[in-house]
């Protein structure tokens, strides 16, 4: 019954990463676009797009973000192995277990801030200066992915407990 329950659970976390992770290559081509558009226009036809650092900047919130669940499920963060032929098996554990509650700790704060942010913003209607977008959806967005990463890293940490150091 356990194993069925992990193969859920893994199942489930890779679509949702998918998922965003499709996100973030569709708000990346939409960025390429845009800032292709933003020089042509402006070097080309002398006419600047209004507004365009404000959509990279929300854009690229929504890259990073969404981006980071997928690369954090599949340990595409870079890691840097200098000692562990040093600290051996131990420390090894030790690391990767501490790694992943520092991270996790973090990310949960920014998670915190994230969605009073995004509470604030849609209370207050913010919006950016120039075109007046909405900015709540861009710190949901950031306090998904955040929020994602935190669970990701307890799924990783209770994999981690469970095989007890061993590969």
């Amino acid at each position: 019954m356990q194993a069925v329950t992990d193969a859920r659970r893994t199942r489930l976390l890779d679509r949702v990463t998918l998922w965003l992770a499709w996100l973030a290559g569709l708000a990346l081509i939409f960025m390429v676009v845009i800032i292709s558009t933003g020089v042509m226009l402006r070097y080309v036809f002398g006419t600047p797009l209004l507004g365009l650092n404000e959509i990279n900047q929300l854009t690229a919130v929504v890259l990073v973000m969404a981006a980071l669940p997928y690369c954090t499920l599949h340990n595409g963060h870079v890691g840097v192995d200098v000692f562990d032929n040093a600290i051996g098996a131990v420390g090894r554990l030790l690391g990767d277990v501490v790694s992943r509650l520092l991270s996790g700790f973090v990310l949960s704060v920014l998670v915190w801030r994230a969605a009073l942010k995004a509470l604030d913003a849609w209370e207050y209607e913010d919006a950016t200066n120039m075109l007046d977008l909405p900015v709540w959806p861009f710190y949901a967005v950031l306090g998904i992915g955040a929020a994602l990463c935190v669970l990701i890293f307890a799924v990783q940490l209770i994999d981690i407990l469970k095989r007890g150091g061993r590969a």
